[in-house]
């Protein structure tokens, strides 16, 4: 992603003003809402990095997109309007995810796994997961059928591979020294 020091340079600007004022969870649930939004709309994707678009032009579309977000997310809005910067609008997003919920202590697990986890399913790979972890640990799944079995997790900087495709892959590397 481009700009992401500058993303979480903004991310970290955005929390601590809206954490100051008590509206971390709002401007949260508004981050939340851009993110979806724009990984949703190519057209908002494209736009949002359109060079030749005016940044006022960026400016009211945002604000009429998003006319229920908080005065610190629209304040937001202004900020990378005078700095050039609408475009790291989604990257700023995301870091401001992974802020807040460091600011909450918690950690979200990716789970990849070739189907959909069962609820059961989920519990045992959270009841693992939280071994891992001493944070409140909330899990994300994430679908890939390219890695035919079992499952891949990701927690922070560490993850775990316990793919089919992993260990075919590794079975072929031996095969081919």
């Amino acid at each position: 992603m481009t700009g992401t020091r500058a993303a979480l340079r903004y991310a970290k600007a955005i929390l601590d003003v809206s954490n100051a004022k008590g509206n971390a969870e709002v401007v949260g649930t508004d981050m939340k809402t851009i993110s979806d939004a724009i990984s949703q709309s190519s057209e908002l994707k494209l736009f949002l990095e359109n060079p030749v678009i005016k940044g006022e032009s960026k400016l009211a579309a945002l604000n009429e997109i998003f006319a229920s977000a908080n005065a610190d997310t629209k304040n937001l809005f202004s900020v990378l309007l005078q700095n050039k910067r609408l475009d790291i609008l989604e990257a700023i997003t995301a870091q401001y995810a992974t802020l807040y919920d460091e600011l909450k202590g918690t950690e979200v697990a990716y789970v990849t796994t070739a189907t959909p986890l069962t609820p059961a399913l989920e519990a045992q790979v959270l009841a693992k997961v939280k071994e891992l972890s001493t944070k409140e640990v909330t899990i994300v799944n994430e679908v890939n059928k390219d890695i035919i079995g079992g499952f891949i997790i990701r927690l922070g900087d560490m993850q775990y591979n316990a793919s089919i495709a992993n260990k075919l892959s590794q079975l072929k590397r031996e095969f081919n020294n």
